[in-house]
């Protein structure tokens, strides 16, 4: 239950922290933090838990994350749904949070006719600028894969692990600086699920393309770990 709790609240945080500076600050009139605030606010949230709660659960806030784990030999198969649950209900429940503090404000409502309408991700029209639906699975399984031959990188026994969540959260950060302008950045279906839910229409029936691409990418890039990059010597 502590592993679970300390995904919820890993989960909560990255979504809260992401999402919520894509929706109070980046466009802010004369002082907006733009893509690169959005892109280090993921990171940070990231960086900030995984030294926080990631010595109780492993760290993994992103569905991809466990799949790619598993992959690489490094999570049980038995405790992946519930790892997925409890990220996915922490990353609703922050969704939820940010709605409510959004209500707050007179006029505030979500079209879902518009590209990253409440942070949601999305390719075509849905897009931020326009990409298509292939160049959006691309861009997501390339990145999710990347991300997580840092993170199986940076975790190895052999690796310094004293600064493993720095180039994690350096690695999530480069990632939303390449591809906001594309989908704006999932790398995490549960981050996906939790804005297109308060959204609807397009953006969740594209939700699909947000859990295939970065779960498939997750699950290549634990492959290519475990059987092509990593030491097998003893430490």
């Amino acid at each position: 239950m502590k592993k679970l709790l300390a995904e919820f609240f890993g989960t909560y945080w990255l979504v809260f922290g992401g999402c919520g500076s894509a929706l109070f600050a980046c466009n802010f009139p004369g002082a907006g933090i733009g893509f690169v605030g959005v892109s280090l606010a993921f990171g940070l949230t990231v960086l900030t838990m995984a030294y926080a709660v990631g010595h109780i659960s492993g760290g993994h806030f992103n569905p991809a994350v466990s799949f790619g784990l598993w992959a690489g030999g490094r999570f049980s198969a038995k405790e992946l749904l519930p790892y997925i649950i409890a990220q996915c209900i922490g990353a609703i429940a922050a969704a939820g949070t940010l709605y409510t503090i959004a209500s707050g404000k007179a006029g505030f409502m979500i079209d879902n006719t518009k590209a990253g309408a409440f942070a949601s991700n999305g390719y075509g029209a849905f897009s931020p600028d326009g990409y298509s639906m292939q160049s959006a699975f691309i861009a997501e399984f390339a990145l999710t894969l990347f991300f997580l031959l840092i993170i199986l990188g940076a975790t190895d026994k052999f690796a310094n692990g004293k600064f493993a969540g720095v180039a994690i959260g350096l690695g999530l950060t480069l990632i939303h600086l390449i591809s906001i302008p594309i989908t704006n950045t999932s790398v995490n279906p549960a981050r996906s699920l939790s804005q297109a839910l308060f959204v609807g229409g397009e953006p969740l029936s594209q939700l699909w393309m947000f859990w295939v691409a970065p779960i498939l990418g997750a699950i290549v890039a634990g492959f290519i770990y475990k059987n092509l990059l990593q030491d097998h010597s003893e430490a």
